[in-house]
């Protein structure tokens, strides 16, 4: 009998570990099916060369970090490393578009920088570094960060240290363009510790949030001209839509006691009150105008899920969220649903000085 109870037990923690592994972050599991090659490169397939970008490599870091995913971390560091760096993220910025250059090669298509991919990847292995015990990820993620400072952040007369989109073909004489959604609030007080030029870029970074969106709504991309400031009411294509839904969601995602993140909501209330009122975010805004254009996808809804501040509303596009989960084809609303709904449903948290909280306790969260 006792041998019986034995086996019995023995079965039941398997099961209960199995149900761990299962309930672990199910809409990640499904991610990594869909999106993660077998090596560690993440596909955009909407795309026909099939690309890879230093962001999608960057997003899936965090993830792997988030879900306590120790193998699919080392696998897409390797492969960013091996196919975007030259083999050494401590020593090259990674490329941002690899994918099929021919119908006889897979290559680096675009040798340029993407900051907001950088960044990421520098804050993940800093805090894999810090959360998994790791001195190597910590090495890695500071050469990064030095090599960032040198080759993305310039001085604007007026403005002070900013970072710049990438290392080539943002930056002119007298001239700078700026993505509002490539520096996060809360990796700008992160990198704070790091010294200049970090303890002044959250400052500036700041500014750009606040100054670019006068009706309330942030633009995708803006220029910034000496002695004359902001280009809002010149560039008559100044909207925002696919990259301006994210300064949303990192805002959202600030601690509550981050100083800067009354500020912002404050500054962006419009958008919130606008989705509230129609019920689904805005694909696209007219910054200067505040007049909008069709519906944002599911993405654009998990992306405001930390942001709206409403109960009600936010019930809302929770819904939509599970009603229209994104499939296989949707790589953009896909990450933008992990890190939405991932917060939404407690998953990790970020501190008030920009550190990851994850929840790794956590055995069955609802899922999709």
């Amino acid at each position: 009998m006792n041998v019986f109870r034995g086996c019995v037990l023995a079965a039941l923690m398997l099961a209960a570990g199995d149900l761990r592994a299962a309930c672990s972050w199910p809409a990640w599991a499904q991610f990594k099916q869909d999106y993660i090659s077998e090596d560690g490169r993440v596909i955009d397939p909407s795309d026909s060369r099939k690309i890879t970008t230093s962001e999608g490599q960057s997003y899936a870091l965090f993830f792997a970090l988030v879900a306590n995913d120790r193998k699919a971390f080392d696998e897409v560091l390797a492969w960013t490393r091996d196919n975007l760096a030259e083999g050494d993220l401590a020593q090259h910025l990674p490329a941002w578009l690899w994918g099929q250059k021919d119908k006889q090669s897979w290559a680096v298509i675009d040798t340029n920088s993407a900051s907001d991919a950088d960044i990421w990847i520098a804050w993940s292995l800093l805090e894999a570094g810090r959360l998994w015990k790791n001195p190597d990820y910590t090495r890695v993620g500071k050469a990064l960060l030095n090599r960032i400072a040198r080759d993305e952040v310039v001085k604007v007369p007026g403005l002070g240290s900013m970072l710049l989109p990438g290392k080539v073909g943002f930056a002119e004489e007298n001239a700078w363009r700026f993505n509002p959604s490539y520096l996060p609030p809360q990796l700008a007080s992160y990198f704070t510790r790091y010294g200049a030029p970090w303890s002044t870029l959250r400052e500036t970074n700041l500014r750009l949030l606040l100054e670019t969106a006068p009706k309330g709504f942030s633009p995708n991309w803006v220029r910034y001209v000496k002695d004359k400031g902001w280009q809002l009411k010149q560039d008559t294509s100044l909207v925002g839509s696919y990259d301006a839904i994210r300064v949303y969601l990192w805002v959202g995602m600030m601690n509550e006691k981050d100083p800067q993140k009354p500020r912002l909501l404050a500054r962006f209330r419009p958008m919130a009150a606008l989705t509230d009122r129609n019920g689904v975010p805005p694909e696209v805004v007219d910054v200067a105008t505040g007049k909008t254009t069709g519906n944002g996808p599911v993405g654009f809804s998990a992306s405001l899920l930390p942001f709206l501040q409403d109960r009600d509303a936010q019930a809302v596009q929770r819904q939509r969220v599970a009603d229209n989960f994104p499939d296989k084809n949707a790589y953009f609303s896909y990450v933008l649903t992990l890190f939405g709904q991932g917060w939404d449903q407690h998953r990790f948290r970020f501190t008030a000085k920009g550190e990851l909280i994850p929840d790794w306790g956590q055995e069955c969260a609802s899922s999709q």
